[in-house]
């Protein structure tokens, strides 16, 4: 299993987190890879809505399509790519614990697989992942205070 994961504390209580990070259409705010996300069916989030994505990573842009597997108000989102690229996210998810004065930690992690040539490519996925995944948990952070 090729994961990485980033833990953060949020200066907002758990039950506002939840809700920002449920609706996947906000990954554009904390992501610079995403350059657009749409959500199916529309209304709130729940276990089977899909975000369709556009993402650019290392110079390349592909779509990526990711279903909502798990939803545990306000604690638990997973999900699992859908899509059929070389590098894709098995499973993926926050985990949210409040903490006291209305704030809250989040984990993030992705377990990673690799497909055809992605299998030789999904080490260099997951170690660019691990590189950055401190500072995507401050943009995350960032993202949600400002929300």
């Amino acid at each position: 299993m090729a994961r990485f994961e980033a833990t953060v504390e949020i200066d907002r209580p758990v039950a506002e987190v939840f809700a920002f990070l449920a609706d996947g259409e906000n990954d554009r705010k904390f992501s610079p890879r995403v350059q657009d996300v749409s959500k199916s069916p529309p209304g709130p989030t729940a276990v089977g809505t899909v975000f369709r994505s556009t993402v650019k990573d290392a110079g390349m842009t592909t779509r990526k399509e990711f279903r909502i597997s798990d939803l545990v108000t306000p604690t638990r989102i997973r999900w699992n790519e859908l899509s059929s690229n070389l590098v894709t996210a098995r499973e993926g998810g926050y985990d949210l614990e409040p903490l006291a004065a209305d704030r809250t930690r989040v984990r993030i992690f992705n377990d990673l697989e690799g497909h055809r040539l992605g299998k030789l490519l999904v080490g260099l996925a997951v170690a660019a992942a691990r590189k950055d995944a401190p500072a995507f948990g401050l943009r995350i952070k960032a993202a949600v205070e400002v929300f």
